[in-house]
């Protein structure tokens, strides 16, 4: 009895206090609220943007719900106030979009400790790991670039190609089964375009040094990855975030571990095969002659340090250029007079008979296959957003500071579409026609691979690979996309892909199927 009354006296007591506290609880919160309020629009100052924030999350429910959704909101608003920047807040953080093409180029332009970071995503030092060119300043970044060079010369660039040719006829091989098999109905190709460069990537960078187990294991901990790169910043136990994080881990020490087999074979006299070797055969003659002058080895040769530098290769590569295959497919089928020019051009200097893969030569020399890679990146910049952190208050304009700790959104893909005449027309003739080179008169416009000091070093890679697929898939294969409404609006995922995937009709086009 005594025991019930006590329970009863701490209950009745406990509801009173807690009915107490609940004013203060309220004040602390409206409080909270007004000073998150009060920040928000201090750092805001005259730009557009909401009146109001969510306390802490913001904008943070649209931009998940409807990514393409929420981006086309603030490229419009920065397009309407006519300053070409607008302000938003996400997850804590105060973010500025930029639309406007030269104050892109300002941010590109000044990157280091003083101004602004690139962070590649606005969780990426978390999510990137430690060793990591994007995070890079100054000397320090711009020898470590010196370095990489020699992995994009025209010899490297050569012996991509054959290994590049041989994964994709591969996966077209796979397509054209699938399609008999399912009875010549439409799939969507993003998946199996995504699959296909994952191949070619770890085999171009990394060659012989992926064992098979090994090469499954990656795909898997790289899925972990790209879900995480759409998920909630939430570092716990059981989310998607960690899950990335921990894969990302993983996939450093594989890439890692193929470095030091490189080292040892480079420096038993094997022949470069692919990325790691042209990269450690440089390394090496780096490092001894270091040695002959008594100094240390020079910075970054360490073995999960490149594996960390050869991870941020494979992600550049990875989702943009999935993006890209996938909008030639649509722009050529959505174009027959260009779709023509392109298998007329292919079919003048290499046939699927020949038994032999394209060279250098070949490929260069197919220069309005090169036009349309061009204008499909311009068209669809598969990054359309590079985000920067201010790490220090800087003057974007004579009339706006962007604060310290804010995220800046440059936008290439709006700046695609400044310029350019006609920007909204899919026209390979403005880097094609000696009389327009619109690729020289609106050079600052194309900003799809970046600008500064942080421009992307394999863009020649990037366009080969897509010179190559279009060439190959063109010849091999007769296609038709399965047009439905809306089928062609991007989607983040996480680089913008046509909504349906890129559904399309597959059939053989060549009597006989290369093999090389």
């Amino acid at each position: 009895m005594a025991a019930a009354a006590e329970s009863l006296s701490v209950s009745v007591f406990g509801s009173l206090d807690l009915r107490a506290a609940a004013p203060f609880l309220a004040a602390a919160v409206a409080f909270y609220f007004l000073v998150e309020q009060l920040s928000y629009h201090r750092k805001k100052g005259p730009l557009p943007g909401p009146s109001l924030v969510v306390p802490f999350l913001g904008s943070v429910a649209h931009m998940i719900l409807d990514t393409t959704a929420f981006w086309d909101a603030q490229a419009a608003r920065a397009k309407r106030s006519g300053v070409g920047l607008a302000a938003d807040f996400l997850v804590g953080r105060f973010v500025v979009f930029i639309r406007d093409t030269e104050l892109s180029h300002r941010v590109f332009a000044n990157v280091r400790p003083d101004a602004f970071h690139l962070i590649g995503h606005p969780f990426g030092k978390k999510l990137f790991g430690d060793h990591n060119l994007i995070y890079m300043f100054g000397e320090d970044h711009k020898d470590l670039r010196r370095r990489i060079a020699p992995n994009f010369t025209p010899r490297a660039l050569s012996t991509y190609a054959a290994l590049q040719q041989r994964v994709i006829l591969a996966h077209l091989r796979r397509w054209l089964d699938r399609s008999e098999g399912e009875g010549s109905r439409a799939f969507p190709i993003r998946v199996p375009c995504r699959d296909m460069n994952l191949e070619t990537s770890q085999t171009v960078f990394a060659g012989p040094y992926l064992t098979g187990e090994a090469r499954r294991r990656f795909e898997g901990d790289y899925n972990l990855f790209n879900v995480g790169l759409m998920a909630l910043p939430v570092d716990l136990p059981g989310f998607a975030f960690r899950r990335a994080r921990q894969g990302v881990a993983r996939l450093v020490r594989t890439l890692g571990e193929c470095a030091r087999q490189s080292k040892a074979r480079m420096r038993a006299g094997g022949e470069p095969e692919c990325l790691v070797d042209f990269w450690m055969q440089d390394t090496l003659r780096e490092i001894d002659e270091a040695a002959a002058a008594g100094h240390p080895p020079p910075a970054h040769t360490d073995d999960e340090e490149i594996g960390g530098f050869m991870f941020d290769f494979l992600f550049a590569a990875q989702d943009a250029s999935t993006s890209s295959l996938c909008w030639a497919v649509s722009a050529l089928d959505s174009h027959p007079e260009v779709l023509a020019r392109v298998r007329a051009e292919v079919s003048a200097a290499w046939s699927p008979d020949s038994g032999e893969p394209m060279t250098a030569e070949t490929i260069q020399g197919m220069r309005y296959t090169q036009a349309v890679a061009r204008e499909v990146i311009r068209h669809r910049p598969p990054a359309t957003l590079v985000p920067h952190i201010a790490g220090e208050p800087f003057q974007l304009t004579e009339w706006y500071t962007v604060p310290k700790g804010a995220i800046v959104f440059p936008s290439v893909y709006e700046s695609s579409f400044q310029g350019f005449p006609e920007a909204e027309a899919f026209d390979p003739e403005r880097f094609f026609s000696e009389s327009r080179r619109e690729d020289v008169a609106y050079k600052r416009n194309f900003l799809a691979f970046g600008a500064g000091p942080h421009q992307c070093l394999g863009q020649r890679y990037a366009l080969n690979h897509l010179v190559l697929f279009m060439a190959l898939f063109v010849s091999v294969v007769d296609f038709r996309r399965e047009r439905t409404p809306g089928c062609d609006d991007p989607v983040y995922m996480p680089t913008i892909v046509p909504k349906d995937g890129c559904a399309v009709y597959l059939k053989q086009r060549c009597a006989k199927f290369p093999s090389f």
